[in-house]
């Protein structure tokens, strides 16, 4: 971490507004309307599997997953994934996919999906979506959407679109 005390806490309701101001200033108005951005619209994302990076008090970091489903199996949204920019490069992002992807197969999930850098979201085990397998909500490269299996053989046999996990937003059991 280049001589950096980082610490990576669960996101908190009072954490909203400076995750939306870094979303703003590293993404843009036009992150609105992104495929991933129309699922977001309609589950919220899960504040003890969402995580928030900070060197001392200062928020430098964020990654965020949501409950979905694709065709009738649970999955997460992880994403967005961002680090402010004089702090990439720093192992922060890193920082942040380990932690969110290790309590979600803590929990118990078996499946991450996001539409990224297969370059980047590789080196943490993601690997490109077969063509046709999984389709999201709007337009999205298809080279893009990545699904990272946190139980073994979780993505066999799996397809269908993407959409939000109602039962598991209204309180259903973790899966």
């Amino acid at each position: 971490m280049n001589d950096l005390s980082l610490t990576i806490l669960p996101e908190t309701a009072g954490d909203a507004q400076a995750i939306e101001r870094l979303h703003e200033r590293t993404f843009g108005p036009g992150r609105f309307v992104l495929s991933a951005y129309r699922l977001r619209e309609h589950v919220d994302h899960l504040l003890d599997l969402s995580f928030t990076a900070r060197i001392g008090t200062l928020l430098v970091g964020s990654v965020r997953q949501l409950p979905v489903c694709v065709g009738d199996t649970p999955a997460l949204m992880l994403g967005p994934l961002t680090v402010e920019p004089p702090f990439r490069s720093r192992g922060v992002g890193r920082a942040l996919l380990d932690r969110a992807l290790g309590d979600a197969r803590a929990k118990g999930h078996a499946l991450v999906l996001l539409v990224g850098d297969e370059d980047y979201y590789s080196r943490v085990g993601f690997k490109r979506v077969p063509k046709g397998r999984a389709t999201m909500p709007g337009p999205v490269n298809c080279d893009r959407l990545l699904v990272a299996e946190l139980a073994v053989g979780a993505f066999e046999g799996v397809s269908g679109a993407i959409r939000p996990d109602w039962n598991f937003a209204r309180g259903a059991e973790a899966r």
